[in-house]
């Protein structure tokens, strides 16, 4: 190791390597908080109702979106969506020190700090993606955008959770208002389709949420979250999950969507299948095992109706060149 050598006034001064080393050292450690800090925006979760709201936008019928206008519309509901699922890590570590799911998170570790600057934080990116919305889109999505990033954030987190089993049900409302949000884009009077899209993954939360909280259930009676599992038998709970089921793919089959194109309609119907046959499974066998394959047969479901609704929008729109 290079020794730092002295001035004539007897003051130490670094090697040429260390004085590179230590600004790249500060760097690396800055860069890693800002990835930490990036996590608490659930940033997964915000680019899958991003994509909600894109697919909204594709199924409504009317003048296609710019790409400028495009570009605003997933900005808009990615920031939304992300302040949301911070305020939901900043206001839980309480509940998410007694889970295993969620001890590992930065702010039940300590390696981030919560505190009045993050809440200031998040409110200001809502104000923003909201600002956004009204600026670029319309008041219709900008109302969309605020619901949806309200919902989750305050309705579910800090009302809902830990006071009834209702919580994700009414909190799924999230997604419903992502998908209204692109409608509103297109057509800020929110069409018929509009509505059934929203439906359609208002009845996707429940069966999504409550697979997974049947796989941890020991978690939510824990942390005392009332959460559906926890209150049913294990066959009466997997039978509301199916009747659930059956009724979100139902929606995503009527009329108004099928106009969307073949090519949403082969996706709804393949990830609908999968989704129902899971769900019929773990109803004839309520296993853990059985409950997490069903909670990934609805991100499927979820992903192929997305990718259906946003592929026949792109087809349309490539024959209407």
């Amino acid at each position: 190791m290079a020794e730092p050598c002295m001035t004539e006034q007897g003051a130490a001064v670094l090697p040429a390597a260390g004085r590179v080393t230590a600004p790249v050292s500060v760097l690396v450690s800055v860069l890693r908080q800002a990835r930490l800090a990036f996590t608490v925006f659930k940033p997964r979760i915000a680019l899958e109702i991003t994509l909600t709201a894109i697919a909204g936008a594709a199924v409504t019928p009317g003048p296609g979106l710019s790409a400028g206008e495009l570009l605003a519309l997933a900005v808009a509901v990615f920031l939304s969506a992300g302040a949301a699922g911070a305020y939901n890590q900043v206001m839980e570590q309480d509940v998410d020190v007694r889970m295993a799911r969620t001890r590992l998170r930065p702010f039940v570790t300590g390696r981030l700090t919560p505190g009045p600057l993050w809440l200031v934080a998040i409110a200001a990116i809502v104000v923003l993606a909201v600002g956004l919305a009204a600026a670029a889109l319309n008041t219709m999505v900008a109302v969309q955008v605020f619901l949806g990033a309200f919902t989750y954030g305050y309705i579910y987190t800090s009302w809902l959770k830990r006071r009834t089993w209702l919580n994700i049900v009414i909190g799924g409302l999230a997604g419903s208002f992502a998908a209204l949000a692109g409608s509103a884009a297109v057509d800020p009077t929110l069409p018929a389709v509009a509505w059934v899209f929203a439906a359609a993954l208002f009845f996707w939360t429940p069966p999504h949420f409550w697979s997974l909280a049947y796989y941890n259930k020991r978690d939510y009676e824990r942390a005392g979250i009332p959460m559906l599992p926890n209150l049913l038998p294990d066959r009466v709970m997997a039978g509301v999950i199916l009747a659930h089921t059956v009724v979100l793919v139902a929606l995503t089959l009527l009329p108004p969507l099928l106009a969307t194109g073949w090519l949403y309609g082969i996706c709804a119907v393949i990830g609908g299948a999968h989704f129902i046959k899971t769900s019929a499974t773990f109803v004839r066998s309520p296993t853990r095992a059985n409950a997490y394959a069903n909670f990934h047969a609805s991100l499927w479901q979820l992903g192929l109706l997305l990718a259906g609704a946003i592929g026949s929008g792109l087809v349309a729109d490539w024959f209407a060149v």
